[in-house]
Formats: C-alpha cells, structure tokens, sequence
C-alpha cells in the first residue's frame, strides 16, 4: 500500500472516487477501477492551486498500482489549540468495491499521523447528513460529533 501526495495524472481517478458519492446507486453498482471522470479547466486550475499552497495537500492510497482512496488535508492556523494548526479533512473516499476492508480506516490513520508530525492539534471534518455510512465509519475510528454545520451557496 503506497500513501502520497497526488500528481496531475491522478486527478481522473481522484475525480471518479468523488463521483462515486455524488450517485450512490452508481457507487453501488461500480466493479474494478471507475471510469475517468472529464477534467475540466476548473478541475485543473483547482489541483494547481492545492498543489502549490502549502496549507493543501490531495494524498491518495495505492493497492496492488491501482488508485484505491483520497482525500484532501487543508491545515488551518488559528489562536484555539495552544496556536497549533488544526488538520481539515475533506473529500474522503474509498473506491466502492474496496470498501469494508479496512483501507478507509487506514486511510485516516496515515492522515492523522501526517497531521501530527505537522503539529497540528486536531483534525476535524464535515460530511454530509445522507452519508449514514460514513458517520458510523468515523464514529468507530473516534470521531466525535461536537459541532452542527452550516453552508450558504454563493452563487
């Protein structure tokens, strides 16, 4: 198993785990390696600009060459946490077919110890109130739900 930090050639893979999510029936019924999603100049313009700000990292997880995992880590500075950094977790995702079989929780571990060794005092995430899954996953991996989050559409 490889963790790293994602390259431009993995943004259609990176693209098609985050579209699993966006239709369930169509995470359901994926098998092997999801199909390249379109990457459009947004997409692009938006990996460039993680990869060159140092508060922003896409890592990935590798399994046997094939791209299995995501998720992106944004360090966020602030006066709470003794003036540590806190690590913000977001777009987590397993490949549908791989999921159950620990990477996740692995996925967040390899996370965790990146945030630590940066110095960060917490990591925190949101996830969306239909993804039941996912809140039991994090709850099980010590995740506590502490806040209620709120979101206003700019456009």
């Amino acid at each position: 198993m490889i963790f790293r930090t994602a390259t431009r050639q993995d943004l259609p893979a990176v693209l098609a785990l985050l579209a699993q999510d966006e239709n369930p029936d169509a995470a359901a019924a994926t098998t092997g390696t999801p199909a390249p999603e379109p990457v459009s100049g947004a997409h692009e313009r938006a990996f460039a600009a993680i990869e060159a700000d140092p508060r922003n990292e896409m890592l990935v997880l590798e399994q046997d060459g094939d791209l299995v995992g995501c998720l992106q880590l944004t360090y966020v500075p602030g006066l709470g946490q003794g003036g540590r950094e806190r690590a913000l977790v977001e777009a987590v995702r397993i490949r549908a077919d791989r999921r159950g079989g620990g990477l996740g929780a692995r996925l967040m571990e390899l996370a965790a110890d990146r945030a630590r060794e940066r110095g960060c005092g917490l990591m925190q995430l949101t996830s969306n109130k239909r993804r039941t899954a996912a809140h039991r996953f994090y709850e099980r991996l010590g995740y506590a739900r502490s806040h209620e989050g709120f979101k206003l559409p700019l456009r």
